[in-house]
């Protein structure tokens, strides 16, 4: 059998929602895979040449994939994508790190909750292969989401789930099978109030639906390398993430999601304060950041962050 004549049935292809919501996820939708459209690659492709992109050279690789979805699975003719939510308004907050970072890391946690349905996907549809993909490989994540139906994006750049917002992880099951598609959302753009691009703290935000990672606190208290601009300010706010332009979304109000056990914050994250992080060993550091996405910054880039260098 051809992988033309791999067709997923409705009632599979209901069984695999139902088992994303199982899973956790606060919304979930199929879209059938193509080439990216050739505009949408060249967006990204202007923002990369004018160095919007900082340090991050990964995103200069793999253009063609990332186009491309057959490169990365070959066959793939239908995407599932989920999104979970990490946080809604009853859940306690940090003053140091984002929302986000508060539980165990997303890599890790999605993997296994999604390897169930893939493994449903292969053993219902014989020959059929799957590839999951969290955060972890050339995907451009919000194109598929909003192809899915699951939102749209809105002027941060964030995905946005009408009644659920933009405070989720993202996550893809590529597929091999031929899937209906989901519909698209009924709301295609965000309302345009511009909250969120007046109170980006370093104007990251250019208000076209584009931004500049060089000028983002959560890029540059994460991603970025080396000492922090002489001009970036971190007192009184978050020394790993920011989620001001989040916070001031409309979107993002009164919102109550299902938030898994894994993404529940960690007390242990939300007793730390500045003083606790500037005298922090490696020991301490290993410890409580064990499965968390804390860890990938290291000890070295969090004393950075907090005013203090590692001895």
């Amino acid at each position: 059998m051809n992988s033309s004549q791999f067709q997923c049935s409705p009632q599979l292809r209901e069984r695999l929602l139902e088992a994303a919501s199982e899973a956790g996820a606060c919304a979930a939708g199929f879209a059938r895979t193509h080439q990216i459209p050739q505009y949408e690659t060249q967006r990204l492709q202007d923002w990369l040449e004018k160095g919007r992109h900082g340090g991050m050279a990964y995103m200069e690789r793999y253009g063609d994939i990332r186009q491309n979805p057959d490169l990365l699975l070959p066959g793939a003719r239908s995407v599932l994508c989920v999104a979970f939510a990490y946080t809604d308004k009853h859940l306690p907050r940090s003053p140091l790190f984002a929302d986000y970072a508060l539980g165990d890391d997303y890599h890790e946690v999605l993997r296994e909750r999604l390897g169930t349905i893939a493994r449903i996907m292969e053993t219902e549809i014989p020959g059929t292969a799957t590839r999951i993909c969290v955060d972890s490989a050339p995907v451009r994540e919000r194109y598929w989401a909003v192809e899915a139906g699951l939102g749209f994006t809105g002027i941060n750049n964030m995905l946005i789930i009408p009644g659920t917002g933009s405070k989720v992880f993202l996550a893809e099951i590529f597929w091999t099978a031929d899937t209906t598609p989901s519909q698209p959302c009924a709301q295609d753009a965000c309302c345009g109030c511009m909250a969120c691009v007046r109170a980006c703290p370093g104007g990251a935000l250019d208000g076209c639906g584009s931004m500049d990672s060089r000028r983002c606190l959560s890029y540059l208290t994460i991603e970025h390398r080396g000492a922090l601009p002489d001009d970036l300010e971190l007192d009184g706010r978050r020394i790993y993430g920011c989620d001001v332009c989040q916070d001031v979304c409309p979107y993002n109000k009164n919102i109550t999601a299902k938030v898994i056990p894994e993404f529940q914050p960690r007390q242990s994250l939300l007793q730390l304060r500045r003083d606790d992080v500037s005298s922090m060993t490696q020991e301490q550091f290993s410890t409580l950041f064990r499965r968390s996405a804390v860890k990938r910054l290291k000890l070295a880039g969090l004393l950075r962050n907090a005013g203090k260098q590692l001895q």
